[in-house]
């Protein structure tokens, strides 16, 4: 691994993760891949982890933001655990972004459980960049 020159900016760090039994991981895999080559460095925890080994890597990673991608149903309990845990775990200034099967009438609820956005089926890898970028600025 090289060192950064100096005055490079460094890239932001994600967390892209599948919390729950969900067994697909195509979308969060399509999701990592889109975010890496648009610059920021990714980390991909895998299949079927609980909100609090999401939020035990999301501090020992020390990312700015964690992608959580969720097919179960399992949304409106899930993901406010995780954010919940991060503050919990003073993160609390984690950005926390969902997509995935999430119904149209479970968003502001999440939001207002503190997920920051939600990407609901047919949203677009450019949009997520684009979010991201306009919440994190430039690294």
């Amino acid at each position: 691994m090289s060192a950064a020159r100096p005055g490079a900016a460094v890239p932001h760090r994600i967390l892209v993760a599948k919390p729950g039994l969900d067994g697909h991981d195509r979308g969060a895999k399509v999701v990592a891949r889109a975010l890496r080559d648009a610059g920021f460095e990714v980390i991909y925890t895998g299949l079927r982890k609980t909100p609090e080994q999401i939020v035990a890597a999301a501090v020992q990673e020390d990312v700015r933001a964690v992608g959580l991608s969720i097919l179960s149903g399992a949304h409106n309990t899930l993901l406010p655990e995780v954010v919940e845990g991060l503050r919990a775990a003073d993160a609390g200034d984690v950005l926390v972004f969902a997509g995935g099967i999430v119904p149209d009438r479970d968003i502001d609820g999440l939001k207002t459980a503190g997920v920051d956005e939600v990407f609901p089926p047919g949203s677009s890898t450019t949009a997520i960049i684009e979010y991201l970028n306009r919440s994190l600025g430039s690294p």
